[in-house]
């Protein structure tokens, strides 16, 4: 049985977080929330109660362009850290120089949020430039209503990853024509979807009962293109604030989700390898 804190024993991957420092980095005007303080300090010490080894930090909508927080992070820990950086379509605002600065740093995809204010437009603009770097397009969108995007990302050929399992209303999206095209999308490898953030799709804690249908078609259609997130320290979205979860149920919950430690092992530990790698590549 897995302990109700500890996930791993070193192997396994938070593949959602973020940190937030008001008195070192500038909130971008009109952020959807204010942050409370949130110190990378103290997210590897939870790592290391949950027994994760590794992790991907992905800037957060609060900071808009600016990446100074994400960059100062991933320079200081590129052992034990990738990164999800957010690209803008034209040059003026990311110039190449740093999309391939970021690469370098050990970014692995940017992200695309279609759900906050300021969110870049023209995504397929977006593809384009990160595609000849290998990485990967994440999106935060509702995709009862706009599964189209994971469609055209997935047609160019690139990865696309699936934040918060499609970010609706967990009964109306298991009965949903999109989320019946993101399990064939994944069942066809063509998807990847993060176990992440169950309180986003409406499922109430301690340990999130309402998520369990929705890993269960993802696990039967394919559970080699699954990875976990935290998504700590958990801040609120733009429509309403949620209570922190209960951190020690974490791993009760995960252990519930995936109670085969075989397949608890492909989804924290082998999946992310094969998404983020484990090693860096030339340059990273």
């Amino acid at each position: 049985m897995v302990e109700r804190a500890r996930l791993a024993e070193g192997g396994g991957w938070d593949c959602h977080f973020h940190v937030f420092d008001a008195s070192r980095y500038t909130l971008a005007a009109g952020s959807a929330y204010q942050p409370e303080d949130a110190s990378l300090a103290a997210f590897r010490g939870v790592c290391r109660a949950r027994g994760i080894g590794r992790a991907v930090l992905v800037h957060p909508s609060v900071y808009g362009a600016d990446h100074s927080s994400y960059e100062d992070a991933l320079a200081a820990n590129g052992d034990w850290l990738r990164g999800v950086a957010v690209v803008y379509p034209d040059e003026a605002t990311t110039p190449d120089a740093r999309i391939e600065h970021w690469d370098l740093l050990g970014t692995a995809g940017t992200r695309i949020n279609r759900l906050f204010p300021g969110a870049p437009q023209h995504p397929e603009r977006i593809v384009e430039r990160v595609k000849p770097f290998g990485w990967h397009v994440q999106v935060l969108t509702d995709i009862v209503e706009d599964i189209g995007l994971v469609r055209r990302i997935a047609a160019r050929d690139v990865p696309v990853v699936v934040d918060h399992f499609g970010h609706h209303p967990h009964a109306q999206l298991l009965r949903s024509a999109g989320w019946q095209d993101l399990i064939a999308l994944v069942r066809e490898g063509a998807a990847w979807v993060k176990l992440s953030a169950p309180y986003r799709v409406g499922a109430q804690g301690p340990a999130w009962p309402g998520a369990q249908a929705l890993v269960d078609q993802l696990v039967q259609a394919n559970p080699r293109q699954l990875v976990w997130g935290s998504d700590w320290p958990h801040p609120p979205d733009h429509r309403h604030p949620f209570p922190a979860p209960d951190q020690a149920a974490i791993g009760a919950t995960i252990a519930q989700w995936l109670p085969d430690a075989q397949l608890r092992r492909q989804v924290m530990e082998l999946n992310p390898l094969r998404l983020y790698g484990g090693t860096r590549a030339a340059g990273r």
